[in-house]
């Protein structure tokens, strides 16, 4: 099944200045793939794009078959059922880990067991009851992580989730969370810098030059 399909996507800001130009990319249920280029090139606006933070220009946006949005018709973020994870992590500082974990999901009766369960998972279930200026940085990510699975998304967007943590901590956490996605058979699409970090979680790498998509790699490290 493919989870997202992306037509003849155009989008400009108010300069009128094209930011990303004819993007055309679909990726299957299950795959993660990750965006790269230089700064500047697109990347970060794309993920919101698809997120519904951004409006396009022109083109059409489908997530499991469904429009999200096109030049007629645009569905808000919040009826996307997108996760997103951003470089500063973003946990809300008034709540605990735990609650920060349970926010997107207060409608559901179990939320308390599946906050936890997802906690368990990045094994920070020890620090529920903190909050987050009184865990590491690493620990944050890791509820951030947590916090987006938790609603189970049909796309979970990453940008640049790890850009902030030292090295032996980015390679520690990329082990972790790449067995989680794949045993969770989630889609994942990640916004990077690092190619190093593109090749070590995903299973293609998308370019991005100037606002286009310049090329596509198949990525033949099955390490997880």
């Amino acid at each position: 099944m493919t989870a997202l399909v992306i037509k003849n996507l155009y989008h400009a800001y108010e300069n009128k200045n094209y930011v990303l130009k004819d993007i055309n990319l679909s990726i299957d249920s299950g795959e993660i793939v990750s965006i790269l280029g230089p700064s500047g090139c697109g990347k970060t606006t794309l993920l919101r794009v698809i997120a519904g933070l951004e409006d396009q220009s022109a083109g059409t946006i489908k997530i499991n078959g469904k429009i999200v949005s096109n030049k007629k018709f645009m569905l808000p973020p919040e009826k996307r059922c997108t996760g997103l994870v951003v470089q500063d992590k973003a946990l809300f500082p008034h709540l605990s880990v735990l609650n920060n974990v349970m926010f997107g999901i207060q409608k559901n009766k179990g939320k308390h067991t599946l906050a936890i369960n997802y906690l368990e998972l990045f094994k920070v279930e020890k620090l529920a009851n903190k909050f987050p200026h009184e865990i590491s940085g690493g620990e944050q990510q890791r509820v951030a992580l947590a916090r987006a699975m938790a609603p189970h998304p049909d796309i979970l967007l990453l940008d640049e989730p790890f850009s902030a943590l030292d090295q032996n901590l980015k390679n520690k956490l990329y082990q972790e969370t790449k067995k989680i996605f794949k045993e969770k058979g989630l889609t994942v699409l990640i916004v990077s810098h690092d190619k190093n970090e593109a090749e070590l979680l995903s299973d293609k790498l998308i370019y991005i030059k100037e606002g286009k998509i310049s090329h596509l790699e198949i990525n033949n490290q099955l390490s997880y």
